[in-house]
C-alpha cells in the first residue's frame, strides 16, 4: 500500500459495494485476472473510488478476506453469548458446550463466508503480504477464553489460565475432528458430532470444578 498516500473512509455504502464487487471476481475469475476497472465497473463506482479506498489491489483482497474473517468473529461471539450465558449452570454445562459448539459446526463452519474465506486464502495466499496471515487471529480463541474465564469466576470451571483452557477446548473437540475426518463441518458429516460430544466430555473431566487439577499440566 503507498505510503505517501492517505486513504478515504469514504462513504460505508461505496465501501461495501466495492468489497463485494471484489469479492464476487476474486471467486469466480481469481485475483490476478481481476482487474480494478471490473472492480470498480461492478461495484458502480469510479476507478478513482477505489484507488481512493484502498490504494490497490493486493490491499483491496486483504480488506475482502479482513471483512469475511469479521462476519466470522461476529458469529462465534453471538453463537457465545446466546449459549454459554452466565444462566449456565454446573449441571447443564455439557449441554451448553456441546451446543456451542455444534452451532460453529454448522453455522459458522458450515457457511458460505467460511468456505469463501477458505477459497480465498487457498487460491490467493501468495498475494497477501504475510505467509502466516490469519484473518480471524485469535480473536474466537480470545472470545472463548474471556468466557471461561467468566465460568471459572463463577465455580463453574477450574481454569487459572483460561486462554490455555480455551486452546485445549478447541483441539479437543475442532482440533480431533479436524484430524481425524479433514473437516469439522457438522452440516456435511454426520461424523463430527460424536467426536465433538467426547471432546467437550474430556475437557470437562480435567476442567469442571472439583475434578482433576485443573487442566494445565
Amino acid at each position: 500500500m503507498p505510503t505517501t498516500k492517505t486513504l478515504r473512509e469514504g462513504s460505508a455504502q461505496k465501501r461495501a459495494a466495492i468489497l463485494t464487487a471484489a469479492r464476487e471476481l476474486f471467486l469466480t475469475d481469481g485475483f490476478d485476472r481481476s482487474s480494478v476497472d471490473a472492480v470498480a465497473a461492478r461495484a458502480e463506482v469510479s476507478k478513482r473510488t477505489v484507488y481512493d479506498y484502498f490504494g490497490d489491489k493486493r490491499t483491496l483482497l486483504r480488506a475482502v478476506v479482513d471483512s469475511v474473517g469479521d462476519a466470522l468473529v461476529t458469529t462465534v461471539r453471538r453463537t457465545l453469548d446466546e449459549t454459554l450465558t452466565d444462566r449456565t449452570e454446573a449441571a447443564g454445562l455439557e449441554d451448553a458446550l456441546v451446543t456451542f459448539s455444534m452451532r460453529i459446526a454448522t453455522e459458522m463452519l458450515g457457511s458460505a463466508e467460511y468456505t469463501t474465506l477458505q477459497r480465498l486464502l487457498r487460491s490467493d495466499s501468495g498475494h497477501l503480504s504475510e505467509q502466516d496471515y490469519n484473518p480471524m487471529a485469535n480473536t474466537p480463541d480470545e472470545a472463548i477464553a474471556e468466557r471461561f474465564a467468566a465460568f471459572a469466576d463463577a465455580g463453574l470451571l477450574d481454569a487459572p489460565d483460561p486462554r490455555l483452557a480455551a486452546d485445549q477446548f478447541l483441539a479437543l473437540t475442532f482440533g480431533v475432528a479436524l484430524d481425524r475426518l479433514g473437516s469439522a463441518n457438522a452440516a456435511r458429516d454426520t461424523r463430527v458430532r460424536p467426536l465433538v460430544v467426547e471432546g467437550v466430555r474430556t475437557f470437562l473431566r480435567a476442567y469442571r470444578a472439583g475434578r482433576g487439577t485443573g487442566g494445565a499440566a
